[in-house]
């Protein structure tokens, strides 16, 4: 397990970069750090792709030991960062060194966190750059989706899963079957939330018969412990028993609004962003889309809240020239 999760985090060879490994308690530090202490693999691979950029310039530069690392050079390092990178990437990869040099203060590896002193660019955002669809165009690619196969019927009540939960796509991607069941006469799903956390809540009416004709078409009612939204055999309308990528998904969604005119780029991340929009639009409170999205802070979904856009071109438009 260690070495599958190395592969992710440091290439092919399984092993650390080449700063961590002269000394081999930094070395297996640096392994736990990834596989004790990380347990989200998005986080994982964000933190590792950090982490090995760091290691790479200092050993282009020939600066010295792991024990040489100091305040300054972390600073300087954040320096070249922002120069190609935007500021919350910035804080991203300045998180992950300092997170990593914290492992090994614990771990008696180093005496002092060089990044703990250094300070990150500032960045404010009150509202999130994720491309949304309005009503319309959610319903016009729902509604562009042939569905006289498996295959679209799974496409749509994918799409549906992700518009109306508010469901982060690695939520609905880990679905099972027996995740979506009856209760009080109502269908329920039960999404499958970072840091192993379940989240359950009704499903909307349109996702409700979606949800049912997909499952009834694909025949997938005897296998509930086996993935919702599985993958095809190639080009054909047969479907295999292995989930969906986060690629995969993303892939599908691209081919749909293509074919469906949308121009707008959109990704997984846009459903997400649609759905709390016309949630807000339409008299719902924060607080509530708050629970159903299933974020720690009113903040977060705040940052998804795209009903500012509509206004702000509605008062372009009065420059009549």
């Amino acid at each position: 397990m260690p070495n599958e999760i190395l592969k992710i985090t440091s290439g092919p060879d399984s092993s650390p970069p080449a700063l961590f490994t002269p000394d081999p308690a930094a070395a297996k530090r640096f392994i736990e750090f990834f596989t004790a202490n990380i347990r989200n693999p998005n986080t994982r691979k964000a933190y590792a792709r950090a982490v090995s950029d760091f290691a790479a310039w200092w050993d282009e530069n020939r600066l010295g030991e792991l024990q040489d690392i100091e305040p300054v050079h972390v600073a300087a390092y954040v320096e070249t960062l922002q120069r190609r990178l935007s500021a919350p990437s910035v804080k991203l990869h300045l998180a992950a060194i300092r997170m990593l040099f914290d492992w090994l203060v614990v771990g008696q590896v180093l005496k002092m966190n060089p990044a703990a002193a250094v300070r990150g660019p500032k960045h404010s955002a009150k509202k999130g750059k994720t491309p949304v669809l309005a009503a319309d165009e959610t319903r016009a690619l729902l509604d562009s989706i042939d569905t006289s196969t498996p295959i679209g019927l799974r496409d749509r009540a994918l799409i549906a899963a992700m518009v109306f939960t508010f469901g982060r796509v690695g939520a609905v991607t880990k679905m099972r079957v027996e995740d979506v069941y009856v209760q009080g006469r109502r269908t329920w799903i039960r999404l499958h939330e970072k840091g192993g956390k379940d989240h359950d809540m009704p499903a909307h009416h349109s996702l409700d018969e979606y949800l049912h004709a997909y499952i009834g078409a694909a025949a997938l009612a005897d296998d509930p412990k086996g993935f919702l939204f599985r993958t095809s055999v190639g080009r054909s309308a047969k479907l295999t028993d292995r989930g969906m990528s986060q690629s995969d998904v993303y892939r599908m969604i691209g081919r749909r609004a293509l074919a469906a005119g949308i121009m707008t780029k959109i990704g997984c991340h846009s459903f997400r962003a649609t759905g709390i929009t016309e949630y807000l639009r339409n008299g719902g409170k924060l607080e509530i889309a708050q629970q159903m999205a299933n974020h720690e802070s009113s903040r977060t979904t705040g940052l998804y809240d795209r009903r500012d856009d509509q206004l702000t071109l509605d008062e372009v438009e009065r420059i009549l020239i």
